[in-house]
Formats: structure tokens, C-alpha cells, sequence
């Protein structure tokens, strides 16, 4: 098949996933022009978005080359031939795994789970995605890889710590990605980027070969333009391996399906109010404006909007010593050289080490809260919350800083996501729309356990009447942009 142009080109890069395993399958187009396409446009971008920490060029054409064989003799697959990437905590055979750290990592022996899932799905994995140190911050910079920026502004972070994947999908570098959230990391950058991000139920998506990520905190979920999308990727990527600590109940219908049925009115529960925080932050005027345009959207399509507050408390008694400690976990035995970790890396392992004493009990507060905000949902049946205090911040927002200092930055700009985290429940990040200056923000739908099915249906009503997916980045728009930033 001859080679797309540069106005067919563009209109793939934006297809999305569902569309172009359509494509794949029908013969339309290949898996290696579409690998191509991607690899083009990751290399056009990289010196500005560095939205890529490994690239696997000679590799994704490759596998790109196989999944068209078999094609030719029949074989399918939900993302066959579609071209994705994945956030550099998660293994992949022959690439080293160094989340955001510097120093020699040894190639991965095997894929994890998620890689797995993904080619038996018939993507074309084209790269590792960028993420701070053990994704600690809500900003994706770090010494060992620089900066990553956001499509919409470069002077600005895309979020993190799954910044990258969200950097990539949001440019059209690839159609959908995965990325892991342990305290808001697939929804801050999401909001961030106008995507959709999902933090499933905890467990719904196997982290292994990590039974436990983050004790307990930390959950994989799918980046995505579009809710269709994002429910496919969840549909892929759920399921359980056998040694997993966290096993949920298989959903009761698969994603895609719950996306294509409107839900039955609401009761949502819209609460503006920053949860339990050490540090001040206050909701920026511009995200509370796009937050509550939401509610009034949700409110016309018939649901009844009111506000309330989940009952908190101090939720972050349960937070603090998992998520520390959690940094200590990882490092210990991967990273080959501490020494060149960012100053307050090293700092926060010392912490989570002495906290460890702490975690039987912090584990054991997660029950208390899940009955205590539990009570929430006695009346309402999803929780309405901006995703984000602040729109993005510019790059660069936390060089130089101490670690007190640095905390101070995140919380101010990111208080509302990690509760849910403490809770294992699922939230669906949905863009918000732009601030008067062109800055992405978002609103969360938040849900009880299992509940993904219900988020996703009502994130999917809410894109027919405001069209996210229309709106694309200046920085991947065209292939002729491409090269002008390049």
C-alpha cells in the first residue's frame, strides 16, 4: 500500500484507537504505516513535548510487520495494528524499566502484565513514556530525562507522574496510552491535557509484576481522547494475574458497551471543597468556572447536581506513610545509583523508611474512610470534583526548591485527586474545557467500588453534548507543524 499523505496522515494521528483497528482490520491501512506514522511524529516532537524515554523503532516495525501477517491470514484483535505506549514503571521485555531515574537499569526479562495484555490485543507498542522520579510529583521533570511539556503550552508541565503518556495521546503521537496513578497520576495529567483518564477500581488492572504497588495506592489506567477510547483500553488492559494482591469481581458488562447506553438520571454530588490538606491550597477562580460549567451541563442533561462534601476527615493519616514508603519500596534493589537521585528523592525514601513502622496501621485507616465517605453515596450516586486546584503550572515550577517547599507547590496545585487513591475506588477525569488563555483543565466523576461501568456511561453523555475530542493541541495538529517545531 502506498504511503498516507500528509492530510490523511494527520486525519489518523487523531482517528483514535477504535477507528484505526477498524481500519487494520478491513485492510484500509496497515499496522506498519500506521507504526510509521507514529514514529515520525514521536521523533518530530521529541525535542520539544520529550514525551518519550525509550522508542522502539527498529522493534515496533517489527511487530507491526508481524500483526500484518497475520492479518493477511485472518487474525484480529480490539487494538490490532494501533499504535500505543505505556509509562516507564511498567515492564517490557528487552527495555529497562527506570521510572524516571538516572543511573544503568538491566533489560526486562519479560513483559508485565499490561504490556502482555496489550499485544495479545494487537497493539504496536512504539515506546516508554517519561515520568519524574518514582512519579513522586504531579510535574513530569527530572535530571534524568529534562522536561516533558504540554501540546497546549509548551512553557508548560503536562502533569504527571504520567505525563508523558498524556503528552503523547494529547499531540497524537500515539492513540491511546497507559499510565499509573498513585495519588492522581493518570487524572492530573489528563485534566491537564484534555483527555479522558481513568484511576480504575483497585486491582481492576493487573500491576504485576508488582503485586502491590505503592502499598496499596497505586492502580494502571487508560489515557484517551475520547471516552470510547478509554472504555476499550479498560476493557483490554482489566483483568487479574493469579499473584495479584488485589483481585475485584469481573465487571458486570464489558466498558464499551456501558459507554453506548445513556444513564438513568443522578444524583451527583458537587464538592468544590479542597479534602484534608498540610499544606494551603484554594481552588484558582478559572478551574472552578470550567468545573461548574460541568455541573450545569450534567444538571440540563436531567441529573439533579447539589452540592456536598464527602466526609474526609483525616484521610491523609492512611495517605502519607503507603505513598512514602511506597518510593523506598520501589527503589530498593532497582535503582543502581541512589546517589544521583534529585536531593529530595533521597530524602522522601529516608521518610518512607522510618514511617514504615506505620503501615499496618495506615492500611488499616483505609476501612475506617471507606465507611466514613462511603456514607456519601447513601444519597448520591457520584461525586462531582475539580480534578485539579490550579490550571498547569509552567515548567520549571518546583526547580530549586527544598522538599517542604516542593510539597507546598503540589498540594497548592493538586489537592483533590489522592483520597480516592486511599480508597481503591475508580474516577474518571473529564476535560473541563480551556481556561482564557488556552490551558487545559478538568472535573472528576468519582464513584464507590466498582462503579466504572456507571463513570464512564455518564463521561460518555457528557462528551455528545461538549465534544471534547474536536479540540486538538497546536503542537501535533499537522504534520506540517511537526516539522516547524522540530
Amino acid at each position: 500500500m502506498a504511503a498516507v499523505g500528509n492530510s490523511t496522515s494527520d486525519a489518523l494521528a487523531f482517528a483514535g484507537a477504535a477507528t484505526l483497528a477498524a481500519l487494520v482490520a478491513a485492510g484500509d491501512v496497515s499496522a506498519r504505516e500506521l507504526a510509521e506514522l507514529s514514529l515520525r511524529r514521536i521523533h518530530a516532537t521529541q525535542p520539544t513535548l520529550n514525551a518519550f524515554r525509550c522508542v522502539r523503532d527498529e522493534a515496533a516495525l517489527r511487530e507491526a510487520d508481524e500483526i500484518d501477517r497475520l492479518r493477511a491470514r485472518g487474525a484480529g484483535g480490539p487494538l490490532l495494528g494501533v499504535p500505543v505506549a505505556i509509562k516507564d514503571d511498567m515492564d517490557l521485555a528487552g527495555e529497562t524499566t527506570a521510572f524516571g531515574c538516572a543511573g544503568p537499569f538491566a533489560p526486562r526479562p519479560a513483559d508485565g502484565e499490561v504490556a502482555r495484555r496489550l499485544r495479545a490485543a494487537g497493539a504496536v507498542i512504539v515506546g516508554k513514556t517519561t515520568t519524574p522520579e518514582l512519579g513522586q510529583w504531579p510535574f513530569t521533570e527530572g535530571p534524568a530525562f529534562g522536561a516533558t511539556r504540554n501540546p497546549w503550552a509548551t512553557a508548560h508541565t503536562p502533569g504527571g507522574s504520567s505525563g508523558g503518556s498524556a503528552a503523547a495521546v494529547a499531540a497524537g503521537l500515539v492513540a491511546v496510552a497507559a499510565g499509573s496513578d498513585g495519588a492522581g497520576s493518570v487524572r492530573i495529567p489528563a485534566a491537564w491535557t484534555h483527555l479522558v483518564g481513568i484511576k480504575p477500581q483497585r486491582g481492576r488492572i493487573s500491576t504485576w509484576p508488582d503485586p502491590d504497588p505503592f502499598n496499596g495506592l497505586t492502580c494502571i489506567g487508560p489515557l484517551a481522547r475520547t471516552t470510547r477510547d478509554a472504555a476499550l483500553l479498560l476493557d483490554v488492559l482489566s483483568g487479574s494475574h493469579a499473584d495479584d494482591r488485589h483481585r475485584p469481581a469481573p465487571p458486570a458488562e464489558p466498558y464499551l458497551r456501558a459507554v453506548t447506553r445513556e444513564p438513568a438520571r443522578l444524583r451527583i454530588a458537587l464538592s468544590l471543597r479542597v479534602p484534608f490538606s498540610a499544606a494551603p491550597a484554594t481552588l484558582d477562580a478559572a478551574v472552578r468556572a470550567r468545573v461548574m460549567w460541568i455541573a450545569g451541563v450534567l444538571a440540563d442533561l436531567g441529573h439533579d447536581v447539589e452540592v456536598a462534601d464527602p466526609a474526609y476527615g483525616l484521610i491523609g493519616a492512611s495517605f502519607i506513610p503507603r505513598a512514602m514508603g511506597g518510593l523506598g519500596d520501589w527503589a530498593e534493589g532497582r535503582v543502581t545509583a541512589p546517589e544521583q537521585l534529585d536531593a529530595r528523592t533521597q530524602k522522601a525514601i529516608a521518610v518512607g523508611r522510618r514511617l514504615r513502622p506505620l503501615l499496618g496501621t495506615a492500611r488499616g485507616l483505609e476501612r475506617i474512610f471507606r465507611r466514613r465517605i462511603g456514607r456519601t453515596f447513601r444519597d448520591f450516586d457520584v461525586v462531582l470534583t475539580p480534578t485539579t486546584a490550579q490550571p498547569p503550572p509552567r515548567i520549571g515550577a518546583i526547580d530549586g526548591l527544598g522538599g517542604w517547599a516542593t510539597d507546598k507547590v503540589m498540594v497548592a496545585a493538586c489537592p483533590y485527586a489522592w483520597p480516592w487513591n486511599v480508597l481503591g475506588w475508580p474516577g474518571v477525569n473529564v476535560p473541563a474545557g480551556l481556561t482564557d488563555t488556552g490551558l487545559p483543565v478538568g472535573a472528576q466523576l468519582l464513584g464507590p467500588a466498582g462503579s466504572e461501568g456507571l463513570l464512564l456511561a455518564l463521561a460518555a453523555q457528557l462528551e455528545t453534548v461538549e465534544g471534547w475530542a474536536e479540540l486538538q493541541p497546536p503542537v501535533g495538529a499537522s504534520e506540517s507543524a511537526l516539522r516547524v517545531v522540530a
